[in-house]
């Protein structure tokens, strides 16, 4: 079955935090909020709806995302609905889902970017056969991940295709 890709534009709620794996790998975890505005036909009022989403991405976007972007920043959020389980020390049952980003950029619909393309990594092709366009801010600082072409990523990933178990 093929993966569902959502996007979702919104503003960061809090700063990126990155980790980083036993085996090295980066995850940068952050919150995204998507609000909604509509005039009430009856009542001829504003009303807003806002929605929270918590995003996971990886390895050299992990970083890009951390050093480019902050709480505030408007961003643009591609990727898929993943649903994660544990247990906690108590012994109930946990689950949440998040958005496993492919692609994160910023919205330029009320700031610019300066987008400066970085070097490759590792000599090679990436786990998921090469990089992809896009990164920046939310309004000064510099990034991108690499560009490039390549395989697409796995048809299903989670933290097992990382070669590591959840923080």
């Amino acid at each position: 079955m093929p993966d569902s890709t959502v996007t979702v534009v919104g503003n960061l709620t809090r700063d990126p935090e990155i980790r980083y794996t036993t085996g090295g790998a980066a995850k940068a975890s952050f919150g995204v909020a998507v609000s909604r505005r509509w005039q009430n036909r009856q009542s001829q009022e504003w009303e807003e709806q806002t929605s929270f989403f918590n995003v996971v991405c990886w390895r050299e976007m992990a970083e890009n995302v951390s050093e480019s972007l902050g709480k505030g920043s408007r961003v643009v959020v591609t990727g898929r609905l993943e649903q994660r389980s544990w247990e906690t020390e108590n012994g109930e049952k946990r689950s949440v889902v998040e958005i496993v980003a492919d692609e994160v950029g910023p919205s330029l619909r009320w700031a610019t970017a300066q987008v400066t393309r970085n070097e490759r990594r590792g000599g090679g092709a990436s786990d998921f056969g090469g990089g992809g366009a896009g990164g920046g801010t939310g309004g000064g600082g510099a990034a991108a991940p690499a560009g490039g072409g390549g395989a697409a990523k796995p048809a299903e990933n989670n933290y097992a295709d990382y070669g590591e178990e959840p923080f």
